[in-house]
């Protein structure tokens, strides 16, 4: 069976010799055709590949499976956020903290389910990009309106915060060899420096041509964010309870506006850790795929053995950071900050050297997943314009030209990893209601019927609570402060 064919970005025409095919263009049911025959014919005739997926980097390769999705999907969905579970569970508290968790955590994976299924949701076509699902299901322009601005954010937003958090864990190894060095000059580079030493380390792993080609960089990011996670819970569990100033009490606000904002902030940082869905179509996009053999059955196993995994790394975190540092976790950091506060002279120096060479290496890796949609949708406008492949030179210039404008982000705006709760609320329709939505309109599910009911509520419980969680973060932002300082990174 000839390969599905890929739905375009925008419903003009791509090529000059090629038809794109579009959600006016997709096959109907047989019933709109003269008999069966007439139908197959019609799906063969859109399963011709578009030959612009070739040039891009997100479908230029086709042979990922099971294990690349479990790759990537863990690579994606585990990473330095899950650091902030215990700043939550400090507003929280032990119950409802857990229910939280548990509850974003099956939303986040029924969600995702949704996506795998509509990558595939009609017969000769494949959405391989969270944009061009939104827009097939919302239309062109609301579709880009909703999606373009959120997918393109968490992408480039995300990698602002890996610089930040890999340059400041450059700066933070490079002291504790100088500690052991008499002749070493502790402030050699400024972090500034240390920014630049990483961007440029993740410019030159991002030549990397496509998604797949990254795929053992992703089963690197896997290794190294599941065994930083059990590293850092593990000692700061084993070293005991804090015995000054620790309290698992939450906290009491002057109000109860200040405390609905700070659960509200708190919910934002449960969000800001389950992230992700931008880049699940993607994923799913390096699959081969067939109608005998759908390029979703792979992928929802390689997700179910990811998140499995990110539970079992996520629980531990929350519960243990909680348990060991009670509110005394630093909001800039997490548990590798509280790690180094806390236990910096009782903990074997290799420990601590260990934790924070796999902090950096798991968010070079990061960094590359993530950048992927961002250099996809960039070169999609060359070969849109130009008919033909981006050539080898430009393909190198954009990448560089991502990592320098996310380096200067990061150095113009140094308070950016104190916003999580915020970001978390910008981003949580993309990954908790536009899915839902999106459901309703490809799927039709049978009016009022249980899947149409549910699927609604979902939706607007999602959009709902994101409004209400920027609220709570500006709230928390206005009634705590936060330390802005331009162009000034610490």
């Amino acid at each position: 069976m000839e390969e599905v064919g890929e739905v375009n970005y925008v419903s003009r025409p791509a090529m000059s010799k090629t038809p794109v095919i579009s959600s006016s263009t997709a096959p109907k049911t047989p019933g709109a055709f003269s008999g069966v025959q007439g139908y197959l014919d019609q799906v063969v005739h859109l399963s011709k590949v578009n030959p612009q997926e070739d040039w891009l980097p997100i479908t230029e390769s086709r042979t990922g499976n099971a294990l690349y999705a479990a790759f990537h999907s863990l690579s994606s969905g585990l990473g330095f956020q899950a650091l902030l579970l215990p700043l939550a569970f400090a507003t929280l508290g032990w119950a409802w903290g857990i229910i939280c968790l548990s509850v974003a955590f099956a939303w986040q994976l029924y969600t995702l389910w949704i996506l795998i299924q509509l990558h595939e949701a009609v017969p000769g076509m494949r959405y391989s990009r969270y944009l061009q699902l939104s827009m097939v299901a919302f239309g062109e322009k609301r579709g880009k309106l909703l999606a373009l601005f959120p997918t393109m954010y968490l992408s480039g937003a995300t990698c602002v915060a890996l610089i930040m958090i890999g340059g400041a864990t450059m700066k933070l190894l490079f002291r504790l060899f100088c500690e052991a060095a008499s002749s070493c000059n502790i402030n050699l580079l400024t972090t500034i420096e240390w920014y630049i030493v990483f961007t440029c380390s993740a410019v030159v792993l991002a030549q990397l041509p496509n998604l797949n080609s990254i795929a053992g960089v992703s089963l690197l990011g896997a290794l190294t964010a599941v065994t930083y996670c059990t590293l850092i819970w593990t000692v700061s569990v084993s070293k005991g309870r804090l015995a000054t100033g620790a309290s698992d009490n939450p906290p009491e606000p002057n109000s109860d506006v200040g405390r609905l904002c700070w659960v509200l902030n708190a919910l934002g940082i449960i969000a800001f850790a389950f992230r992700g869905h931008n880049l699940v179509l993607e994923i799913q996009g390096t699959m081969p795929s067939s109608e005998k053999k759908p390029a979703r059955v792979p992928m929802w196993k390689g997700v179910k053995f990811a998140y499995l995994v990110i539970a079992m790394c996520m629980y531990p975190m929350a519960i243990g950071g909680y348990w060991a540092y009670g509110n005394l976790i630093p909001s800039n950091g997490g548990m590798l900050s509280a790690m180094y506060k806390h236990h910096r002279h009782d903990t074997a120096k290799a420990i601590l050297v260990a934790a924070s060479v796999l902090v950096i290496v798991n968010c070079l890796t990061s960094f590359q997943i993530y950048a992927m949609p961002v250099f996809d949708n960039l070169e999609f406008k060359f070969t849109s314009k130009m008919q033909r492949p981006c050539p080898w030179w430009l393909r190198t210039g954009i990448r560089a030209f991502f990592g320098c404008l996310t380096f200067f982000i990061s150095v113009a705006l140094p308070f950016l990893p104190a916003l999580a709760g915020l970001l978390g609320g910008i981003s949580l329709p993309v990954t908790a209601a536009y899915p839902c939505f999106m459901w309703i309109v490809i799927k039709k599910p049978p009016r009022y019927g249980p899947s149409w009911w549910f699927n609604w509520v979902l939706g607007g419980v999602g959009m709902v609570l994101s409004v209400l969680l920027v609220f709570g973060a500006i709230w928390s932002i206005a009634a705590l402060g936060i330390e802005i300082h331009f162009f000034k990174p610490k």
